[in-house]
């Protein structure tokens, strides 16, 4: 599937801020079952452009705006080509538990099987299992008790936007019975790394559509989940969804939670209140895209070799985090 994504992200701010630093995970991963065609990267006011791989092995791209603004525009338009995931079995044997003990895989999945940050669990978590009889599904192979919750996290949680927000604790989720994906891809994670089973956040983007039940918000970036099982390794599912992950779904970062790979995340130098708008496109490309595969930023944004960074104390008094993050929906 050829798919044409563009993301915009706005900010503005209630009077000048003085400097604008930024992180972006925005585009699309490089994958046997996902090939990037093209990426690029508008911004406004122009800035110098770098990008660094992070421990995860994301592409994140940071800039610095020096100068004076009122406001910032980020336009990230990717052109990307999909294949569907090798056919999963119905099942698996018991014996995947044991696999899944191994000591070279706690090893290697070290980070996907520690709480972090928004997926751990918690008093409320624990009820939320017992009342829905969690911790049963492990009398069964890993395989099966993965799509039944995937499929019990889908039927126990409505789809809500604006219930919680980008920061919400996995308590909000679990108190209102309703949130967004990411709300519901730290449920999961946090369920399936208490069973031993390593899980990551994924962040990107879902061609939405309404004739596979799709719930999520179609103008929004998504988040979904990957679990490691030994036989077939990594898998995704979208409990927000109720879905494996698909040709459909297109991965931009994968992390231990949201806070590792949101969207966009900086600070600015100023006092002042933000106010972030978000516009997400996914849809199906009209003819053939045979750009290079390269990142193309715009000539007036073009960067050099080293990262500017920021001097002097008063930046660290007045720095302010853009706290209207980007939700995934």
């Amino acid at each position: 599937m050829l798919l044409e994504i563009r993301h915009v992200t706005q900010y503005r701010y209630a009077t000048w801020v003085r400097e604008s630093v930024m992180e972006l995970w925005m585009q699309p991963q490089k994958s046997v079952r996902q090939r990037l065609v093209s990426f690029d990267l508008d911004l406004d006011p122009a800035a110098q452009v770098f990008s660094y791989a992070d421990s995860f092995g994301n592409a994140v791209y940071h800039f610095d705006v020096p100068q004076p603004h009122d406001r910032l525009s980020i336009t990230a338009r990717s052109a990307v080509e999909t294949q569907a995931p090798p056919p999963v079995p119905d099942h698996l044997d018991l014996g995947e538990w044991d696999r899944l003990r191994s000591e070279f895989l706690k090893g290697e999945c070290f980070d996907y099987l520690r709480p972090h940050g928004f997926a751990r669990e918690s008093d409320a978590l624990h009820r939320y299992m017992t009342d829905h009889d969690i911790d049963g599904l492990r009398e069964r192979d890993p395989l099966t008790a993965l799509k039944v919750l995937n499929t019990t996290i889908y039927d126990s949680f409505g789809y809500a936007a604006g219930v919680t927000r980008a920061d919400s604790p996995i308590d909000d989720v679990l108190k209102a019975r309703k949130g967004v994906c990411q709300d519901f891809a730290h449920v999961m994670i946090a369920i399936c790394r208490s069973w031993g089973i390593p899980a990551r956040y994924v962040s990107g983007y879902l061609f939405t559509d309404r004739k596979h039940g799709d719930r999520s918000d179609p103008d929004a970036t998504h988040a979904w989940v990957e679990v490691f099982l030994p036989s077939l390794r990594w898998i995704g599912f979208d409990p927000t969804n109720n879905t494996p992950a698909t040709e459909r779904h297109v991965a931009c970062a994968v992390g231990r939670d949201y806070s590792d790979v949101p969207p966009s995340r900086g600070v600015y130098k100023g006092e002042v209140e933000s106010h972030l708008a978000v516009g997400v496109s996914v849809r199906k490309a009209r003819a053939a895209i045979t750009e290079p595969e390269f990142l193309r930023v715009s000539p007036m944004a073009r960067g050099g070799q080293v990262a500017r960074r920021m001097q002097g104390s008063n930046y660290q008094h007045q720095q302010r985090l853009h706290q209207m993050q980007q939700q995934q929906q």
